[in-house]
Parts: C-alpha cells; structure tokens; sequence
C-alpha cells in the first residue's frame, strides 16, 4: 500500500493500534501519538510508528490523513487542538462508537468539507496498545459518516483508508447511526454489566458459569471510561433502548410468575424467529 504522505493516528488504543498495524504492514508511513508515552514507546519501537507526534500536534501539517482514534467524549477537544495544523489533510476522520457529536463539531470548526466519520465494528472488551493486534478490521462492517459537504475526494479516500485493511465501509446517517447503535451495541453492553452485577450481588463467581454465561458477562470487563462516555454521549437513544428491554423483561417476568409456559415458549419462538432471519 502506498501513500500520498503520512498517516497520523492519534490515540494508540486497541482501534488506533490496530490500523497503526495494519497500515504499517501495508507499506504505509504511520505517525502517532497517545497521551500515555508508553504506547508510543512501544509502537516506535516495534516499527509499526516511523514518528512519535508530540503534544504540540504541530506534526500534523505534514499529514495526509488524520485519524482521531481516542474516547468519544475526547474526540471534539482534540480535533479543535488539532485544527490549527491540519489545514493541508485531505481526510480527517474519527473511530467512536457516536457519530453525531463529532460530525457537528466538524462542521463548527469548518472542517467539514475533509471530514468523514468513521465506526468500525471491531471492537474487544480488552484496551490499550497492547491488546492491538493486525487483522482486527478483516470483514468488519465500518459504518461512514459524511457531512453535508464532504467532498468526493474525501468520501473516496475513507473509503479506501477501510478497504485497505480489509473492512467494508457502509454509509450511514449519523443520527441514524446512534438511534441504531444504543439497541445493537449499547444496550448489550448495559445488559451484560447488568448481568455482572446481579451475579456479584448474589456471590456467583463467574467460574461457576457456563459458556453462554461467560459470554454474556465479558463485556463487562470493557474500559469504563470509554463506555461511560458513550453511554453519556448517547443518552436520549440508550434510554430508549433500556426502556424497551424492560418491557420485555416486565413481560417476561409475568411469564415466570404465571408459569404461564404458552408465552414463554411464544417468546422463544419469536427470538427464533428473529435469529433464523439474520
């Protein structure tokens, strides 16, 4: 994979870490910057980052594409810090789990002409540079979210950014994208926290469960900074989302009180039905 200049990854997590990696096998020039030095550290050290970004993030005028690979709640505070020398990228794009903030605060800043948000859906319950790894964006879906002035050129280059590491990137309507996001990602993520704490109310080790009860509490083990953010960021949908889930749980729970077996087996079949369609 070539380039027409340097790649800046800002924010050396597992998603910036992982396309850091992949970039850099490709060919790439990989710039990047954490705030935890050891990340950094460790990047340039392995070869997969030709340059550590310093804090001025003056570094970036050099840039071609600008990736903001760092929690949603930081993510508008560092592209207005960067926004002074990012005057000459031809992409500016972002990893978050919520579009719609960070696309309007593009367009506040006057970037929205080179701005593309991105969602790739590949994320881990484990963190940090260290949990990064090549091939994480294979077949993942990227959702994209362009501004009402992202220019053609812009639109291809994210595009291309994704396909160059094997995801498939899907438009979509940034405020469609979180309604979407606080049901398909959010909400399991509050269910198995939820899991994970009725379980330690009650002292059931997590050694004592089965397979499908290991799985539905790993999410648990997430970074809480991160998923706090989220959580915070996208409230109105997430809210929707858990008040939904209740009245399936409230009428779940009337099932088990009536052992009322005819809709228990009724709302088997429809979760059946729903799995059997995908």
């Amino acid at each position: 994979m070539t380039s027409e200049g340097p790649f800046a990854i800002l924010g050396l997590g597992l998603i910036g870490g992982s396309l850091a990696r992949d970039l850099s096998a490709r060919g790439a020039t990989v710039w990047g910057f954490d705030a935890d030095t050891s990340s950094t550290r460790h990047a340039f050290r392995s070869g997969v980052i030709a340059r550590v970004i310093d804090g001025s993030l003056r570094a970036l005028s050099e840039a071609h594409t600008v990736v903001l690979a760092v929690p949603v709640d930081a993510a508008p505070e560092l592209l207005e810090q960067a926004r002074p020398h990012i005057a000459q990228a031809a992409l500016i794009t972002d990893v978050g789990s919520t579009k719609r903030r960070i696309v309007q605060r593009a367009s506040a800043l006057g970037l929205s002409s080179r701005f593309v948000g991105s969602h790739p859906m590949a994320g881990d319950h484990r963190a940090g540079w260290l949990a990064s790894r090549r091939g994480l964006f294979a077949g993942a879906r990227v959702d994209l979210c362009r501004t009402t002035d992202t220019r053609v050129a812009t639109w291809k280059a994210a595009r291309a950014l994704w396909r160059s590491v094997g995801a498939k990137p899907l438009e979509r309507d940034a405020t469609m994208h979180d309604a979407e996001m606080a049901f398909s990602s959010h909400l399991p993520e509050l269910l198995s926290l939820a899991l994970a704490g009725t379980l330690s109310s009650r002292a059931v080790a997590r050694s004592r469960l089965g397979a499908g009860g290991r799985d539905m509490t790993r999410m648990a083990a997430s970074s809480p900074e991160m998923w706090a953010a989220i959580f915070e960021d996208n409230a109105v949908p997430v809210l929707d989302a858990l008040d939904t889930c209740l009245a399936q749980l409230g009428a779940l729970r009337g099932a088990v009180e009536r052992r009322d077996r005819r809709a228990l087996c009724e709302a088997f079949a429809a979760a059946h039905a729903w799995t059997d369609a995908d």
